[in-house]
């Protein structure tokens, strides 16, 4: 899977034009705040934004910014479930996951060495991604996959416990974001 059909896949789970007074995010189209947008330029209505300038935007913020799409290269499928992370809690967020589960996986420091959480995919983050697929293979990114969703899992159940209404996204947050 390439990052234009993650992206494709981010769009229609996102769906169209919502504005739910619960979402502290407000006015959204194709999973993309009025803010966001406005900060990529665009001025006209939320319920008008093309679906081209979404895809633009995700591409952009949520896969280049981070380095996802050089994560990517090494694994399409830890890259997806970053790219699906970063749009829903943000790109730092997502790579922050990656950085502490890589952190924890390295034996120690004998595997490769500790890196800053930064949520930056940087150099440091792809190596150390790179030295843990070839160690543990296959099996390394079913583990590093359900590492990440665990801790996807956890952030939605404290934004929940947080914010009361959040409570009303809970249940399809964790049915459609939370393999």
């Amino acid at each position: 899977m390439g990052i234009d059909d993650v992206i494709e896949e981010v769009l229609s789970r996102e769906g169209g034009y919502v504005n739910d007074a619960r979402d502290a995010g407000g006015e959204t189209n194709f999973g993309i705040t009025a803010a966001t947008a406005r900060a990529a330029g665009y001025s006209g209505p939320m319920r008008a934004l093309p679906r081209e300038l979404a895809k633009t935007i995700y591409r952009r913020r949520y896969v280049v910014a981070p380095g996802f799409d050089k994560i990517a290269d090494i694994s399409p499928a830890i890259a997806a479930e970053l790219v699906d992370t970063g749009v829903n809690m943000g790109p730092a967020v997502a790579g922050k996951f990656l950085q502490r589960v890589l952190n924890a996986l390295n034996n120690q420091g004998r595997d490769y060495a500790d890196m800053a959480v930064d949520g930056i995919a940087g150099a440091a983050t792809r190596a150390a991604l790179t030295a843990y697929l070839a160690k543990r293979g296959a099996d390394g990114e079913k583990v590093m996959l359900a590492a990440l969703n665990g801790l996807q899992a956890e952030r939605y159940i404290s934004l929940g416990e947080a914010r009361q209404a959040n409570e009303a996204f809970m249940f399809g947050w964790l049915r459609t974001r939370v393999a």
